[in-house]
């Protein structure tokens, strides 16, 4: 786990259950209280590694603040972004259940600050509170869902055209309506975009100038201004 370094945080367990959509949210006071008992709290510098690929992980990492990047590498070293996790997200759980070497890298895209509980305390917490395997079970079939969508998106999609605008559908989710369209922050650089979504840095850019040329999108910085959403789906379906 390099990079990885203790601190007194004072993110509490009991605190992060407010947080709509949290792992947490659903749980009872005493599983959280066992889980904050469990855990200790570890930041992590930008690139810093969690895990890497064919590694074992030694428990699972919630993260409290900054985001992660997971990715998966292929045998010329070239790297796809499966996702990138976000606070409130459990992550390892996978290799960290089934005791096997993880098939993703995980790397502090942000500065991170993480919960972490080592895998025969997440187990000891799963036989006691079972309200907490539920809760894992959701956050295993939203990494599932995820992975399901982004299989779609890279190896249904017939177009590198059509791959962008399934990028930015996905990202759409999380945006915020204006009179003017639906508002995104999407604070990646090109060369990261092409990683998830499989096409080159230069492809990334020729499509985004496209997209934007037709007046379907604005982008200034990180902030981009989907001003025709139905067009794009549209575009993702043609």
């Amino acid at each position: 786990m390099s990079g990885l370094y203790r601190v007194d945080a004072g993110d509490r367990c009991d605190s992060c259950r407010s947080r709509s959509g949290g792992f947490f949210s659903a749980l009872s006071a005493n599983a959280v209280q066992a889980f904050e008992a469990a855990k200790h709290n570890c930041a992590y510098p930008p690139g810093a590694m969690f895990f890497m690929e064919g590694q074992e992980s030694s428990g699972v990492f919630l993260l409290c603040r900054g985001r992660v990047k997971l990715t998966m590498t292929r045998s010329d070293a070239r790297s796809i972004i499966v996702r990138i996790a976000e606070p409130g997200e459990l992550i390892g759980l996978d290799c960290a259940i089934a005791g096997k070497p993880s098939l993703l890298t995980a790397e502090a895209f942000d500065p991170c600050v993480v919960h972490v509980v080592r895998r025969d305390a997440l187990r000891t917490l799963m036989r006691e509170h079972h309200e907490l395997c539920i809760a894992i079970t959701e956050q295993l079939s939203r990494d599932y869902r995820s992975a399901c969508f982004h299989i779609r998106a890279l190896g249904l999609s017939r177009t590198a055209s059509e791959k962008i605008v399934h990028f930015l559908l996905a990202w759409a989710a999380k945006g915020m309506e204006t009179a003017e369209g639906l508002s995104v922050n999407i604070p990646l650089k090109h060369e990261e975009i092409a990683q998830i979504v499989g096409v080159s840095r230069e492809t990334v850019t020729r499509m985004l100038t496209e997209l934007r040329h037709k007046g379907l999108i604005t982008i200034k910085g990180a902030s981009v201004l989907i001003r025709n959403k139905s067009a794009l789906e549209a575009l993702a379906v043609a």
